[in-house]
């Protein structure tokens, strides 16, 4: 794994506003960058970052099968109770998921190490999955990049073929809170991805969605939502008002409620717990378990529900390194044994390793200044060279 120095593409801003890549530069800086790119062997992407993926896929759906039977794990994840059988009833009934992913600290040297899973609302899918493809074909094609040069990356074709398989019936809603580009441009990718696998689909905002007096989810002209998918994460829908008439509902959800089990961090000590010693998990523990003592002075706070590195406490050598603001924590943290993300030429990368159904399928790379990816983090395209 190294770290290749490139020369962008001259018309790289032109080319994403083509495409309709909106958000490439968020608040005057790149989110896109295209100065550099990571290079992977075959043997490290296949060994190292495909192979585990798809194991640690298969074990956390071992965990959720654990969890929707035991309401003590139920209840230790802050699950509101209401939810408990309608989450049970949408795991045993089959309900297929679409997408999530894996972020790892991988240096190109041993395992990869689990971060964390985000199962539910992923975002930096359409970076990954369409435009560094587009990346690698015009860096081929102007010889900006070895001529051998490929790519880890069947995101696309594996999301239309799995939209494909969900049983989808009717006009499947696609939606997102407003005020977000980064949001709507995964919602409006997402929904090609449908179209292209042959639904029929509507976009509309997460807060023109009604209720009927049935107690039936609405579109904004009153239409039923037969189909909903929805880039609204599961931990804030069970907290919203609206909430109890979730389980009552008609809707299919995508993702399914169960869903919410994997978003969890919760996941990371029970999954620790059922497989201590993987080559691929870091020590975790609930903050309460008395057995956070065996994590020392260097170790990552990280609260039930968390996004974009929010509330996020790193502690090493017993001082705080960095810890993150945000609205998160009160449902409760797990600890996770420190593991720092590598740095090359200065900046700290995490792999994120999408898995599409049940495929392990893509990579895409965040990189940061800081020791914690958040919102701002650059997006760096990958290739394989070996």
């Amino acid at each position: 794994m190294r770290r290749l120095p490139l020369e962008p593409r001259t018309d790289w801003q032109q080319t994403a506003q083509h495409f309709g890549f909106r958000f490439h530069t968020m608040y005057g800086e790149p989110y896109w960058d295209e100065s550099a790119c990571y290079a992977f062997t075959l043997a490290q992407i296949e060994r190292d970052l495909e192979d585990p993926s798809a194991e640690l896929h298969a074990m956390c759906l071992d965990i959720v099968d654990t969890i929707v039977r035991e309401e003590a794990l139920l209840r230790r994840l802050a699950i509101p109770k209401f939810a408990w059988g309608w989450l049970r009833d949408s795991w045993l009934r089959g309900e297929r998921s679409l997408y999530g992913r894996f972020d790892f600290a991988y240096d190109g040297h041993g395992p990869a190490k689990l971060y964390e899973y985000n199962a539910d609302t992923p975002t930096a899918l359409y970076e990954t999955a369409f435009f560094q493809w587009v990346w690698l074909e015009q860096a081929l094609e102007r010889g900006l990049i070895p001529a051998d040069c490929d790519q880890f990356n069947s995101v696309q074709e594996t999301l239309i073929g799995r939209f494909g398989e969900l049983g989808i019936d009717a006009t499947l809603f696609l939606a997102c809170a407003r005020g977000s580009e980064e949001d709507r441009g995964t919602v409006d990718y997402l929904r090609d991805c449908a179209m292209q696998a042959g639904l029929h689909t509507d976009f509309l905002h997460i807060e023109d969605i009604g209720i009927d007096t049935q107690g039936q989810f609405t579109g904004l002209h009153g239409e039923p939502l037969r189909w909903l998918f929805k880039l609204y994460p599961w931990e804030f829908m069970l907290r919203e008002p609206y909430a109890p008439r979730l389980p009552g509902s008609d809707t299919y959800f995508v993702e399914p409620p169960w869903k919410a089990l994997l978003s969890n961090k919760g996941l990371l000590p029970l999954l620790w717990e059922r497989h201590p010693q993987h080559p691929n998990l870091l020590p975790a523990y609930f903050a309460d378990d008395p057995r956070c003592g065996r994590l020392g002075m260097n170790f990552v706070r990280k609260p039930l529900f968390s996004r974009e590195g929010a509330n996020v406490r790193v502690v090493r050598h017993g001082q705080i390194l960095h810890d993150a603001p945000g609205p998160y924590g009160e449902e409760g943290y797990v600890l996770q044994a420190l593991r720092m993300p590598p740095v090359f030429d200065g900046r700290h990368v995490v792999v994120g390793s999408w898995i599409v159904g049940d495929t392990a399928c893509g990579i895409g790379l965040r990189e940061d200044a800081g020791v914690v990816t958040q919102d701002l983090s650059r997006f760096v395209p990958h290739v394989i060279l070996d």
